[in-house]
């Protein structure tokens, strides 16, 4: 069993001095949270050999950048064959502080295999009971944290976190997910966007949906955003819309946020943020070659095709899935990413990335390239005719 060495870069960074503090798991692994002063990555992966007879494991690589931020709130955990040949791999995104991710990365992990029974739920396949206990799984350690966050001190503790968490064995995936990290499969280098991003804004099917639960919970949405504070409606924690709602107002009216005669108007019938998990199934045929999850630090300054074909080029180049994680997160700081990025790649084996043909341009979009060329070339010959 060997133990994956954790990265982190740092966008004007040379040299980071760091410590290491390991432990043991309850499998008997490696824990392992490194420290780079203020930029800080913390991650457990162990890579051990499927349990499938004649299966290639799965390589990980993974990443966590600071980036701009003042403070790291992204968290990522990995376990391989954690469950019953199933790993586990989870994206958290933190704000307003740390406090909840610290509480959700090793919470979240005992309360979902609990309630898979240590693994065997996924192994038997049946989706609904999965759903059922996963869904349980999360709004278990929701009320558990704002219980944590009430008897111990932090009721003025605003934090949060989105997150996004995989059960991967070699022929399927579950992914449960809440918040605006992002799940993608790359088949054949065709992308598929695996998750909704839960936020109260824009046309998506999802975003309505968010609204529309949003307002029947007694809440509103002011430039994007819950109450005209947060842009994420699904999430952990955030105990002011949740248990604290009603001094969430009070407070709105002190500050000047809100007159007391629109707070005597609010009747709140549910919480507007909740930790209520979509759940999805995912075959992984062999034309699967890989699937990422990251925070919206990558999301938001990279599109999802663009990820995918980025991912395959680095892999092509070099077949190394670490390298192409780190490399992936540069692309995102070079593009000015004011986010935590935190990328989690699971490269399933299957592919001889060094054998694979250089990827090719879609044809249609090659053809309207050239037309658009065409087309301002023209324009400029004849404007300069007319002007001459």
């Amino acid at each position: 069993m060997a133990l994956l060495t954790s990265h982190l870069h740092r966008f004007n960074s040379n040299t980071l001095r760091h410590s290491t503090y390991p432990s043991a798991d309850s499998g008997g692994g490696l824990v392992v949270y490194p420290t780079y002063g203020r930029h800080r990555c913390s991650a457990i992966a162990i890579n051990a050999p499927s349990s499938l007879t004649g299966v290639t494991p799965i390589r990980w690589g993974y990443t966590s950048v600071q980036g701009f931020r003042d403070e790291m709130e992204d968290e990522i955990v990995i376990r391989s064959d954690a469950l019953d040949s199933f790993s586990y791999a989870a994206v958290f995104d933190g704000h307003a502080g740390s406090s909840s991710v610290n509480f959700l990365r090793e919470e979240l992990y005992k309360e979902c295999v609990g309630a898979l029974q240590v693994g065997s739920l996924l192994s038997g396949g049946d989706f609904a009971a999965i759903k059922e206990a996963l869904i349980k799984a999360f709004e278990n350690v929701d009320r558990n944290l704002l219980k944590w966050l009430e008897t111990n001190g932090k009721e003025k503790d605003e934090s949060g976190s989105t997150a996004t968490v995989m059960f991967i064995r070699n022929d399927i995936s579950f992914i449960a997910h809440i918040g605006d990290s992002c799940a993608v499969l790359s088949r054949s280098g065709q992308i598929e966007e695996l998750t909704d991003s839960h936020r109260p804004y824009g046309s998506s099917k999802a975003a309505i949906q968010e609204v529309k639960r949003i307002k029947e919970a007694g809440g509103w949405i002011v430039n994007g955003r819950i109450c005209g504070d947060i842009a994420v409606s699904r999430a952990f924690g955030d105990i002011r819309f949740k248990t604290k709602k009603d001094e969430m107002l009070k407070k709105g009216v002190s500050e000047g946020r809100w007159p007391e005669k629109f707070v005597s108007r609010i009747e709140f019938k549910g919480d507007m943020v909740v930790a209520t998990p979509d759940i999805f199934q995912v075959p992984l045929t062999s034309d699967v070659e890989f699937i990422i999850l990251a925070s919206d630090g990558l999301w938001d300054y990279m599109k999802s095709s663009e990820v995918v074909s980025y991912v395959r080029d680095q892999l092509r180049k070099h077949g190394n899935v670490q390298l192409a994680c780190e490399a992936l997160a540069q692309v995102a700081l070079d593009r000015r990413s004011q986010d935590n990025i935190s990328i989690i790649i699971a490269d399933l084996g299957r592919t001889e990335w060094k054998n694979l043909p250089a990827q090719r341009q879609n044809v249609v979009v090659e053809l309207v390239q050239a037309a658009a060329t065409i087309g301002l070339v023209t324009v400029g010959i004849w404007m300069s005719s007319y002007l001459s």
